[in-house]
């Protein structure tokens, strides 16, 4: 059997980091039309961990998109804090993702060139914001790299380079964090490593995080998992343990289509 990590309270802050109303997102393909998310509503309290599960093409990276802002539904609507997505202009996106929403993707997506301290100031320079030294510093020793400061990525490891990724995302303190599979590209010891980082600022620091993963030893450290199956809401688990998890999806995947 998998073990569970120990989860503790999270620090809920009050009410919804993001709510889906009847999400819905359909594509062309040809001279037909594909749905990937079907009427979704879904809620996403501050202050908690969510992992997104389902077979490929059950809609779980389309959901990501929708709710960060990434991609705009075809009808329904996406609330982030309050602020309904769905109205606003493509500027008005831009800058609620750049203020109010983090990423972390597989893919580290470092500059080879710049020292751990300059990417994790790089979303605050692109934005034309003055970067608090002090800040950047704090966002380091948040992830365990206060004395990285001034490496390159060539002078890391996978999950250090992954760390400053994490560190990059939190610099503007958002609203939200989604993730990507943001251990896929990690071995066990530091994918572990990496999620119980996320577990941790999820507990101490009321950091709401949502995260697409195919793992159910990497599902295990959410406090719940929402599965998707054809872009529909399948259930969720609470508490699960991997194996739990594990046992769920795989009939999951063998529901014939």
């Amino acid at each position: 059997m998998t073990a569970r990590p120990t989860k503790q309270t999270a620090a809920h802050s009050g009410g919804d980091a993001i709510r889906l109303r009847s999400l819905t997102r359909s594509y062309r393909s040809g001279d037909s039309t594909v749905t990937a998310l079907d009427q979704v509503s879904l809620a996403f309290p501050r202050g908690t961990f969510t992992a997104v599960m389902g077979p490929s093409g059950s809609g779980k990276s389309t959901l990501l998109q929708c709710a960060a802002g990434l991609d705009r539904p075809t009808s329904g609507s996406v609330l982030v804090a309050g602020t309904e997505l769905t109205g606003l202009s493509e500027t008005g996106l831009t800058l609620l993702r750049r203020e109010r929403i983090g990423f972390v993707f597989q893919a580290f997506n470092l500059l080879p060139a710049l020292t751990a301290e300059q990417n994790v100031a790089l979303p605050l320079r692109l934005a034309g914001r003055r970067v608090p030294q002090s800040r950047v510093r704090e966002v380091l020793r948040q992830v365990g790299l206060g004395d990285r400061a001034r490496h390159q990525p060539t002078e890391m490891s996978g999950g250090q380079q992954q760390r400053v990724a994490l560190a990059r995302a939190l610099i503007t303190r958002p609203e939200v964090l989604f993730g990507d599979e943001p251990t896929g590209a990690l071995d066990s010891q530091t994918s572990r490593e990496v999620l119980t980082l996320l577990r941790s600022m999820v507990d101490g620091e009321g950091q709401t995080i949502i995260m697409v993963t195919h793992d159910p030893v990497a599902a295990s450290y959410a406090d719940r998992v929402v599965l998707l199956v054809d872009g529909r809401v399948d259930g969720e688990l609470t508490g699960a343990s991997a194996d739990d998890i594990a046992a769920r999806t795989t009939r999951l995947e063998a529901v014939p289509c």
